[in-house]
């Protein structure tokens, strides 16, 4: 099926899923760490638009954004599938995912950075979101029923990366208590060998967000 490459960044959440992906679906595939302080002519080159990670390059064409990504890897390569053959189940996993995107990673990453009563407000903002999430996997072992599929490489990040989140912004926002089910998925997903086996260590992402938390900070720290 050609020549197979991720140019990716290894803490970042949204190449960690594409390579879990190529993993389910056995494609081998070269990995290109890339230095997002200094990009490569290879990265922007195949991402001239947004100039962002991952990549994924099949006999050297460019599919970019891993929402898209993980749609090309389905369509491409058959055997282990994962969005639903159902059309419906298929559209409703994809707003789900849209969401998760657009709304709770992005709202951990701001609960993480805020301080003071905003922070007490970007949580329960962000905990209000998770109790959608909370309803769609009450009573399934995953988002894809008895194995994993699209939707939950997506969700995947809340399995490691929200707890890096938790503890550089000093909060707790998978509660088990008020998240059972979703807090559940969580342990069992990532108790899964091929999912495991590439993530990345969790002090490694500690560092990860506490550098991104500490260079926006001597952004506004700077501003005139």
């Amino acid at each position: 099926m050609g020549e197979v490459k991720v140019i990716g960044s290894s803490g970042s959440l949204f190449c960690t899923r594409v390579e879990w992906a190529l993993k389910l679906k056995g494609v081998v595939y070269e990995y290109i760490q890339e230095d997002l302080l200094n990009k490569s002519e290879l990265l922007i080159n195949s991402n001239p638009v947004h100039k962002k990670v991952p990549v994924l390059l099949h006999d050297d064409k460019p599919v970019v954004e891993s929402l898209v990504i993980l749609e090309y890897i389905d369509e491409t390569w058959k055997g282990y599938s994962l969005l639903p053959q159902d059309p419906h189940e298929r559209a409703t996993a994809r707003f789900w995912a849209k969401f998760v995107d657009d709304k709770c990673v992005i709202g951990s990453w701001q609960a993480m950075q805020a301080e003071g009563e905003a922070k007490a407000k970007a949580i329960e903002s962000v905990q209000e979101l998770f109790a959608f999430i909370e309803k769609q996997i009450q009573g399934k072992k995953f988002f894809g029923g008895e194995q994993i599929g699209y939707l939950d490489l997506v969700m995947g990040w809340k399995s490691l990366w929200l707890s890096a989140m938790e503890e550089v912004g000093q909060m707790k926002l998978l509660d088990p208590e008020k998240f059972p089910s979703l807090y559940q998925w969580a342990e069992n997903f990532k108790k899964i060998p091929i999912i495991h086996e590439r993530m990345p260590p969790q002090e490694n992402l500690v560092n990860y967000f506490q550098g991104g938390l500490n260079y926006l900070r001597s952004l506004a720290t700077n501003k005139p």
